[in-house]
């Protein structure tokens, strides 16, 4: 199984290369914020989900993990909180 840290290495990796006219903060930590702290839209965050299934190369359930962010009503998402969905989505 990959790890937390290899997994947000990924996930960095991908965000970098969906949105290359961006300036994110580096280092992207467990606790930067997808909406505050990377300036991502909610329309970026489906472009993302895309990119990452490509990357992965499997379908994700993110419609289910972002159902369960609105009805808790949340109002950001914590890149620690993705790299979780995530590692136990891929497993290995």
């Amino acid at each position: 199984m990959k790890t937390a840290d290899q997994i947000l290495g990924d996930l960095a990796g991908v965000v970098r290369k969906t949105f290359p006219d961006r300036d994110f903060p580096d280092p992207v930590g467990m606790e930067t914020l997808v909406f505050a702290d990377l300036g991502l839209a909610s329309i970026d965050l489906v472009i993302l989900a895309e990119k990452l299934e490509a990357f992965y190369g499997r379908r994700l359930p993110f419609g289910g993990f972002l159902k369960g962010l609105r009805d808790r009503g949340a109002d950001d998402l914590p890149i620690g909180e993705l790299v979780a969905f995530l590692r136990t989505q891929i497993g290995s």
